[in-house]
């Protein structure tokens, strides 16, 4: 698998980010959708990655810079038809590790608390990062539960 720099302007991607808003529109009340569109993670702050299995998109993740010091991890994806094949254990080992290089001391992330997102609740608690309180802008809600891990 190729993780890659990606530049948000090719075709594969732009779908499977519509995939990802869709989903997110399934699962969350439009109030609780934090999911970040193309426009929005073509932002200076924003790294964002694509994986790729030869020619074939395998998942996306992206990393935020919100200080210095602290990333917030956003637009985990994995395409269907790479599902637990480890693609996004990758992709989040390797934001991981950029995060540390960049000397972060603390990486955080808000996904949603419905059955749905048990998935990656599990994956991001098998890397180590533990519940918290709101980070960032966010506020308390019912339909997200945020995360952390120190560095």
């Amino acid at each position: 698998m190729e993780i890659k720099i990606d530049d948000l302007t090719g075709s594969e991607v732009a779908e499977l980010l519509r995939e990802h808003i869709q989903s997110m529109r399934l699962h969350s009340p439009p109030e609780s959708k934090h999911a970040l569109d193309l426009e929005a993670l073509r932002k200076p702050e924003i790294t964002f990655w694509s994986a790729w299995e030869g020619a074939e998109l395998a998942g996306c993740g992206a990393l935020k810079e919100l200080d210095r010091r602290h990333g917030e991890i956003k637009s985990m994806k994995t395409a269907s038809s790479h599902l637990r094949k480890g693609v996004a254990k990758r992709l989040l080992q390797h934001i991981i590790e950029e995060a540390r290089r960049r000397c972060y001391r603390r990486l955080s992330l808000e996904t949603g608390s419905m059955d749905a997102f048990e998935p990656a609740r599990r994956l991001y608690s098998n890397f180590g990062f533990q519940y918290c309180s709101p980070f960032s802008d966010y506020i308390e809600d019912p339909n997200s539960v945020f995360m952390t891990k120190e560095l």
